[in-house]
């Protein structure tokens, strides 16, 4: 390998460039005047030594960070994480739930909240999220579905969701807060693109304020700190907190960086001293970029008239979504054009729309280069407006509608989403299992040993252990058909599946490693 082609030499190029970042980590590389006085990280990069504890026994200087910051947001125990919100999460759920007991879930979790229940072999019972359909994202999860899922599941020994969402979507944790606690089990809310709610006034309240036992949050993902630092707060009294410790260490690195730990504190120290400045000015900033892309003629921005519907319960307001829906232009494109054109590099683009996070070090240089490239694109568009052959939603909208319909389940009314799924083996059982590779239109009746996802809004239509029926696989088709994104097997042409195998079944049938 030549000196020009490792990575720190195209990191340095790409620091270089014009791109500007509308993407995590929030510190937007933005460190003059804010962690200025930050030491080089290899002169401060150690382990263990003697006056520095031990995250894993913390009892000194640790210890004492890490009560500080429990103060600070206002937990009874806050823990440094340095393996990021997935460590977190899998300790969360493994720490609360017994191996093959049952846990009530988000269906719209991160891939990690699902690698636990794999790990624990849990039984899992799932509540979704409503639609909001003119932008085809997950809105939010309603307590009334989790309370008639605990009545279903009494067995149930924790309560698992996200909030806020990837777009920014809040769900009412309070209410649902109160509906666990009456079961007295713990409410596990993974907020890890909510870590600056604590501070700025004109954002959704904290999980942690609301009632939530165990809250995870990304500090890498919305503050000013390095990638894969993260936070897990506890506030509860249904939390064994032996357990969660012990499996702290289980998914943490043995060996924790006191770069990442010093940079976490360090972040926290300045939020705690000039936190409501920063977002003071932030929130100005945000309300003048807002303002102005809601003149948009032809592309579409998430805002607080979504609140009160689809169990959109909060906002949060840093979270630029932009829709391009009915517009002849995908997500992907118009995320292309933002970066090739622009020079805007956003963090993520859906079928119809991009994500954008800003944070309190975005300079008002960047967002009114985004005010402009979304003016002006918007303008081209409305100018000379692309038809799509189909409308996002047209023949398919009807049957994601699931929020709609009320069917009787073992003698109780269910709300929320209408399933043509049924669940066979556990997630563990399945992923566990001999399989084979069968095309996707042969599916019917077979069970599958993996994920398919619609994304977005990025709900699994399938998990391992679920038997797949006709009407499934004939909308898996059609979504192919229609262009959508279809992911989560293996085969990125989302053609074959694998599905437990059959007995006797001398096909394609292996067994994982």
């Amino acid at each position: 390998m030549k000196r020009q082609d490792l990575l720190v030499e195209r990191l340095k190029k790409y620091r270089e460039s014009e791109m500007y970042p509308f993407h995590m980590p929030g510190h937007k590389r933005q460190v003059e005047g804010f962690l200025g006085d930050f030491p080089n990280p290899f002169s401060i990069d150690l382990t263990e030594i003697d006056g520095f504890d031990n995250l894993h026994h913390a009892e000194g200087i640790l210890r004492e960070s890490m009560d500080w910051a429990a103060n600070v947001y206002g937990a009874d125990k806050s823990y440094y994480l340095v393996n990021g919100s997935s460590g977190g999460i899998l300790s969360a759920i493994c720490g609360s739930v017994r191996s093959k007991g049952r846990m009530i879930m988000a269906r719209n979790c991160h891939k990690s909240t699902y690698h636990g229940v794999i790990l624990k072999n849990m039984e899992v019972s799932y509540v979704y999220p409503q639609i909001l359909e003119k932008l085809w994202i997950n809105g939010g999860i309603s307590a009334k579905d989790v309370e008639e899922s605990l009545k279903r599941f009494p067995d149930a020994q924790a309560v698992f969701l996200v909030s806020p969402t990837y777009e920014g979507v809040v769900s009412d944790v309070a209410s649902i807060a109160s509906v666990v606690h009456e079961r007295k089990i713990p409410l596990i809310v993974d907020e890890a693109h909510g870590a600056h709610f604590f501070i700025g006034e004109d954002f959704p309240v904290s999980a942690l304020k609301c009632g939530a036992d165990i809250v995870i949050q990304s500090l890498h993902k919305t503050l000013p700190s390095f990638t894969q630092t993260a936070i897990l707060h506890v506030k509860s009294k249904f939390v064994d907190l032996e357990r969660l410790e012990w499996y702290l260490q289980v998914f943490q690195s043995s060996s924790p960086s006191y770069v990442l730990m010093a940079g976490m504190e360090e972040c926290i120290f300045e939020m705690e001293e000039h936190g409501k400045e920063y977002f003071k000015k932030f929130t100005q900033r945000l309300e003048r970029l807002r303002k102005s892309l809601s003149g948009m003629k032809v592309l579409k921005l998430l805002d607080e008239s979504a609140v009160g519907t689809s169990g959109v319960y909060g906002l949060d307001q840093s979270k630029i979504v932009v829709s391009c829906y009915e517009t002849g232009v995908g997500g992907a494109k118009l995320g292309d054009w933002l970066r090739e054109k622009y020079g805007l590099e956003v963090e993520m683009c859906g079928i119809d729309y991009v994500v954008m996070i800003t944070t309190i070090l975005d300079t008002q240089e960047g967002l009114c280069r985004l005010e402009n490239a979304l003016l002006e694109i918007d303008q081209e568009i409305a100018g000379n407006r692309l038809q799509r052959k189909w409308r996002m939603g047209e023949g398919i909208t009807k049957k994601m509608k699931w929020n709609e319909g009320e069917e009787k389940e073992g003698g109780m009314k269910k709300t929320g989403y209408k399933r043509n799924t049924k669940a066979e083996l556990t997630l563990a059982e399945a992923f566990e299992a001999k399989w084979e590779r069968v095309p996707v239109a042969a599916c019917a009746g077979r069970i599958s040993c993996e994920f398919i996802y619609l994304y977005p809004p990025g709900v699994p239509i399938i998990v391992p252990g679920e038997r797949m029926d006709d009407e499934i696989i004939r909308q898996i088709c059609e979504y192919k058909e229609k262009g959508l994104l279809v992911q989560g097997m293996e085969d990125k042409r989302a053609e074959v599946i694998k599905v437990c195998a059959e007995k006797g079944n001398a096909g394609d049938t292996k067994e994982r490693n």
